[in-house]
């Protein structure tokens, strides 16, 4: 049997997009990239394929090497629209840091992910359509994680961090 793949058909791509947000909705990010790639084959420049293609790869971060960052930076950025680059340049890196908290990975170098997260985000409300507040409402979330730890393991690892660097030079 030759391993090879077949082309989806111009006319099938809307129904491709459906199928592509119900397996991002059923937790299968590798099946919403496999449809989102076939459809990208035959449309390159189709937007939607290109915001579900990032985001599911965004979908199986883990916070190990492994994760895609840089794949998914660069579907973002062939977004056409400069409000759809920020916005979804933000969730990249408010789901990097998301992933690598979860891997355990020390809340003094989570932070500056989330504050690039945020940065995005306060960029993209600026330019964002009239009556839009997804950038505010993602905004609001990485305060609110950053609020939750703020007492305890965000400053204890900063001021540790912090110590072992001894003075500045």
């Amino acid at each position: 049997m030759e391993l090879k793949l077949k082309p989806i058909s111009r006319a099938g791509i809307p129904e491709a997009i459906a199928k592509a947000e119900v397996y991002r909705y059923l937790n299968e990010p590798g099946e919403a990239e496999s449809i989102c790639r076939d459809i990208l084959a035959e449309d390159p420049a189709n937007q939607t394929a290109l915001r579900l293609l990032g985001l599911a790869i965004t979908d199986q971060f883990t916070g190990e090497i492994s994760d895609r960052y840089p794949e998914a930076e660069r579907v973002f950025r062939a977004l056409a629209s400069e409000y759809e680059r920020g916005y979804h340049l933000g969730i990249l890196q408010e789901r990097k840091a998301k992933a690598q908290l979860r891997a355990g990975r020390p809340p003094h170098t989570v932070l500056p992910i989330f504050e690039q997260a945020m940065k995005y985000f306060e960029a993209a409300e600026k330019i964002g359509p009239p009556n839009n507040d997804e950038a505010i409402l993602r905004w609001n979330r990485c305060v609110r994680l950053l609020q939750s730890r703020m007492d305890s393991e965000w400053m204890k690892d900063i001021e540790e961090f912090d110590a072992s660097e001894g003075p500045p030079v």
